[in-house]
This record gives C-alpha cells, structure tokens and sequence, in this order.
C-alpha cells in the first residue's frame, strides 16, 4: 500500500527548533557535545540527537541543561510547547503505523500476552524493550520509552480520537518487569480507563470461541478509509484492501462479543492488581530474609576468623 502523506501544523518543527536552543546555548557556554554529555552522564550521540529534535529530553534532564548552561529556565519554559510526536523516530517498518496513528479518528486494536503499547506505562514499557530488544543501551532504550509514550498523548489528552482495545486475559496475567511494574501498569490502566473516549475491554481464558494469532489493529481515517494493520514476530505491515479490512472486522466483532464489559474487565483488572500486590509484598519480605540471612552469615564468618592478638598498653 502507499504510504499516506502526513499534513504537518506550523508547529511541526518545534523539536528541532528546541535542540537548536540547546545547541546554541551549548555553544555559548563553551562547551563541546561530549562535554555536555559527560557532565549529564549521557553519550555524545544522545546530545547531538537532542540537539537535532529526534530525542525528546526528560523534564530531569532539561532542568539540568537549564542549570548548566545558565539560561535562565528559557529550555523549561520552552519544553512544555514543544510539539514531540512530530519528530520522535520509529523504526524504519514501524513508522508507517506510527504515521497513520497520528492521523486517525478511532483505533480499535486486539492484543495477547502483553500490553499494548498504547496502554503501557513508563516502567512496563522500559522492561519490555530491556527484554526484548536487540541493542539495550540505556540511551537507546529510553528514546525507545519516550518514542513509545509520544505515541500515546493524543489518544490520552481531552478531546483525543477514540481508543477501543481489546486484552485477551494473558495480558493481564503475564508478568513483565516484575510484580511492582506490574502493579503500576494495572493501575495506569485504571486510570485511563476513566477516560470518554478510552474502553478498555479483556477477552477472558474461559470465553474465548473466536482464534487470532496475532494482535490486530484497526484504523478509521478522517477521509472515511479503514485500515488494518497486523504484526509478526518483529515487523508489521497495514492494508486497505476492503475485503481484507472486512475480513478482520468481523473477527474482531465476534472478538469483542466474547469479552467482558468495560466495567465487568475494570473489576478483573482491580483483581489482578491486587493479586500483584500480594507479589510484591512477598517478594519484598523475601528480599528483606535474604539480606538479614547474608548479614548473619557474614557477622558469623566475621566470629569464627582467626584471632588477631593486639598490644596491651603498658602501665
């Protein structure tokens, strides 16, 4: 299919605008990309990415580059404005969906086994590309999370285009990142659950008649045209065929009728919650057993050395 033009707003260029404050200030102070970095602890190439508008900073971070670069808040001041969704990069094979993302009125989506990413939180998001990706430096892996998030704040903000997803029930029972991550990404669902335009719905083990083997998204464009987009192991690919399109719609619909209502999924995701704060709380006391088992045996190896016979002071 070809790929749709993206009409971009007069603000599209506002993150590289904003590197290039960061640049010339930079500059100003005298100091050299990896002069910056080193004193942000960050590598070179996350500064020129910066300074090029690809890598969105965190507030942390530009309160930092305030300070040193003494501009007087300007680059705070400057962040909240700042257009982020037009300029983050995807991969190459993803940036197409990311594209009809940023256009669409209504996105129904089917996913298993995990959450899909525009429900994940921070911490699930940085512990699914720890798991999985193929280049975990930190730097990369975090402008993964900010591109992942970026994706999410139209979807999230007053007035944003209708988001329907439905989980199957082992993406709320997979654990990914540990039973704490866990209990945030539980919580961020039922958080923006509350939302008008949000449902969130879980196709539970025991209901399930209708088989998709894969996670399926599917797109409403504001010139009317419906779109499909689906993922293998590690790409994905949209059609508009019309009868493909129609194809996937109704398995999603007798997908959905399989799934529990909105307020019958929010009492399971409330269950699973809880569930992953009893985990928690187990595996914090476990924690807590080990270090005093690790502190008695060093106070009893510490017991049992050679002694060591020492001067006595003289009358």
């Amino acid at each position: 299919m070809a790929r749709r033009k993206i009409k971009r707003g007069p603000t599209a260029s506002s993150a590289i605008m904003f590197g290039e404050e960061i640049r010339y200030a930079r500059e100003l102070a005298g100091y050299t990309q990896e002069e910056l970095g080193k004193l942000l602890h960050l590598d070179r190439t996350v500064i020129s990415r910066m300074e090029s508008g690809q890598r969105k900073p965190s507030i942390d971070e530009v309160e930092e580059l305030d300070q040193l670069l003494d501009t007087g808040g300007l680059l705070r001041r400057l962040y909240d404005r700042v257009d982020w969704t037009a300029q983050i990069e995807h991969p190459d094979w993803f940036q197409s969906h990311a594209d009809l993302e940023a256009e669409v009125v209504g996105l129904h989506a089917f996913q298993a086994n995990y959450m899909h990413g525009l429900l994940q939180c921070r911490d699930y998001a940085r512990a699914m590309f720890e798991a999985g990706g193929t280049d975990d430096r930190p730097e990369v892996i975090e402008e993964r999370v900010a591109a992942r998030l970026a994706r999410q704040e139209r979807f999230l903000t007053e007035g944003g285009p209708q988001l329907v997803v439905l989980l199957d029930e082992s993406a709320i029972r997979s654990v990914v990142g540990g039973p704490k991550v866990m209990v945030q990404q539980m919580q961020h669902l039922l958080r923006i659950a509350r939302r008008g335009n949000v449902v969130i719905q879980v196709v539970p083990f025991t209901a399930r008649t209708t088989i998709i083997n894969t996670s399926m998204v599917l797109l409403e464009m504001p010139d009317g045209q419906h779109l499909v987009y689906s993922e293998n192991l590690d790409r994905g690919s949209p059609c508009d065929d019309p009868t493909v399109v129609s194809g996937h719609r109704r398995r999603y619909d007798r997908l959905r009728g399989d799934a529990l209502t909105a307020s019958e999924s929010l009492a399971l995701i409330t269950e699973a919650l809880e569930g992953f704060r009893d985990d928690a709380e187990r595996a914090r006391r476990g924690q807590l057993a080990q270090e005093q088992l690790q502190r008695h045996e060093r106070r009893r190896l510490h017991r049992g050395g050679p002694r060591v016979p020492r001067p006595r002071a003289r009358a």
